[in-house]
């Protein structure tokens, strides 16, 4: 004995085609992580300690498409000392440095509290979409 199933349908394919088309390469997502970015940018200047300014108006970042799929935001810090090797001097405020007569300026942790809240709006936030 043997069945027969059929199957009909109307239209076609080209909404979810034009969708994958969308999602492919993660580049839907920019205008979204443009926001994050950007309020990060934001939280990490005004956490930044000042002397001159110039290291807390040196944030940037950048949203990276590497070929492995993972869509990343990265911030980065512009202001350097160029003395022997580049160093950061948003890394010297973070972690602390030797000074040159041999002592030591202790690190303040302002760019973790700076950024925590940017992470948990990031996660409450994709989380409300996948519930949806």
């Amino acid at each position: 004995m043997s069945h027969i199933i059929s199957v009909t349908h109307k239209g076609d394919f080209s909404n979810t085609t034009k969708f994958l088309n969308k999602i492919s390469g993660g580049k839907y997502l920019d205008n979204l992580l443009n926001k994050y970015g950007k309020m990060g940018v934001d939280a990490l200047s005004s956490a930044t300690p000042r002397d001159t300014g110039l290291t807390s108006q040196s944030w940037y970042y950048e949203i990276e498409h590497p070929s492995n799929g993972v869509i990343s935001i990265v911030w980065y810090n512009s202001n350097y000392i160029y003395e022997n090797n580049q160093v950061s001097v948003a890394v010297l405020l973070q972690y602390g440095h030797a000074t040159r007569n041999g002592g030591w300026v202790e690190g303040r942790d302002y760019i973790n509290p700076a950024i925590r809240p940017i992470f948990d709006q990031i996660a409450e936030d994709a989380w409300k979409e996948v519930i949806k």
